[in-house]
């Protein structure tokens, strides 16, 4: 028996075929369901083009105003609908601390810093696991399941989670260089563009190679019998 995955579908077929089509569509289906769904990426998305539309017509004090006015009422809509609190005020805290430094910056660019230095972050993280074979989505993965498997000791799984978490890495690599570039060149409306179809469309591509890794991982090393 499996221990829970990423999200509700991570589970294999027992006997190393591979899922349907309508299983692979569903699987897909479900992670951008964890990832909020269209819904959530349009929470997402509001707060940003509201700074930029009104940075665009007005001084930056008022497009922060109205950047953080747009996230608190996605919040507030959020909570009416009763959806879980944590999401929700992560959305409006986010957007809240971009806000800030944008404030003390002065620059309507200083909207994007943190998320530009943080995907620089996460690009360092998870390619040095890789480079010292230590790949994070490994660690995860055995973490969700108890963590009493010897992950690294089986050449398919080690490889599939150094596939996994490259793919990781080139997503946050390619936000951080992009959303820099664009940040060096003063492109506030570019940028913004950049973070929305750089956010939850690519990052759920990557996910996709995680859960193929998830479940090779469940393949060989809990579905299998222990004397295969």
């Amino acid at each position: 028996m499996t221990g829970p995955g990423p999200v509700d579908h991570d589970h294999i077929d027992d006997t190393g075929g591979t899922a349907p089509p309508t299983r692979a569509a569903d699987r897909r289906r479900t992670l951008v369901d964890q990832l909020g769904g269209v819904p959530g990426m349009v929470y997402t998305t509001l707060p940003i083009v509201a700074f930029v539309a009104a940075n665009a017509l007005f001084t930056l004090p008022v497009a922060i105003a109205v950047a953080v006015g747009v996230a608190a009422l996605v919040t507030g809509w959020r909570l009416l609908r009763k959806e879980p609190i944590r999401p929700a005020l992560s959305g409006l805290l986010g957007v809240a601390a971009a806000a800030g430094v944008a404030a003390w910056t002065g620059s309507a660019g200083g909207f994007f810093l943190i998320g530009i230095w943080v995907s620089l972050g996460a690009a360092l993280l998870t390619g040095v696991s890789v480079l010292v074979r230590r790949p994070l989505t490994g660690f995860v993965w055995n973490a969700l399941h108890g963590g009493k498997h010897r992950w690294r000791q089986s050449r398919p799984v080690l490889r599939a989670h150094d596939m996994a978490t490259l793919a990781l890495t080139v997503v946050f690599a390619s936000r951080f260089l992009v959303q820099r570039w664009l940040y060096d060149a003063e492109a506030t409306g570019w940028l913004a563009f950049a973070k929305i179809a750089m956010g939850i469309p690519l990052l759920t591509l990557a996910l996709l190679v995680v859960i193929w890794a998830f479940r090779r991982s469940t393949r060989q090393l809990i579905a299998k019998p222990s004397g295969a």
